[in-house]
């Protein structure tokens, strides 16, 4: 199966032709962001104030990375569980948000979200934390510092890999692979 490569910003046209159990790598900037930036994020959208990045045709990697070792630009990069962000996750893809990464199945209220405003979920590897730091070229904090590794990073990424699990059709990976195989 080939790779497709995506550069951020993504746009609607980018998005819409994604499907699910595509291999995608992705180069460019990418935001992180854990369950309590997400819900500081969605008190600034509550309060209309200004966000601390413009979520439109971003991502948003769901991790929190360990510190980096002396001559690395960051730690150990992992995806976290999903479903943590998502009472925050719809009102972020109504502001353009337009992929977030992570591990797991996302709520109905997610996908009907990603189908919406046209967002995709993509999965990283789990147990491939090491690996895919090796992608990150450069990482910096840029809100909430005082959440340690839970703050917002800005990430700049070079073909970091991850696979289409939901897409703007409704499509579910971890539904097909329950008819294909039939185990639940």
């Amino acid at each position: 199966m080939t790779q497709i490569r995506l550069t951020t910003p993504l746009n609607d046209d980018v998005v819409e032709k994604l499907r699910i159990g595509q291999r995608v790598l992705i180069s460019g900037k990418i935001y992180t962001g854990r369950d309590a930036a997400h819900k500081r994020l969605v008190d600034l959208i509550d309060q209309g104030k200004e966000l601390p990045f413009d979520p439109k045709g971003q991502i948003i990697y769901y991790v929190g990375p360990t510190p980096a070792k002396p001559g690395k630009v960051i730690g150990s990069c992992g995806p976290t569980t999903s479903y943590r962000m998502d009472p925050y996750a719809p009102k972020l893809y109504a502001l353009g948000l337009k992929a977030t990464i992570g591990k797991g199945r996302r709520s109905p209220e997610v996908i009907k979200a990603m189908k919406q405003y046209k967002g995709v979920y993509l999965a990283a590897i789990g147990g491939a934390a090491a690996l895919i730091a090796r992608c990150i070229k450069d990482a910096k904090v840029i809100a909430y510092p005082e959440l340690g590794p839970e703050a917002i990073h800005e990430l700049v990424v070079e073909d970091l890999p991850v696979i289409v699990v939901n897409d703007t059709l409704g499509g579910d990976l971890y539904d097909e692979g329950i008819k294909i195989y039939g185990v639940k």
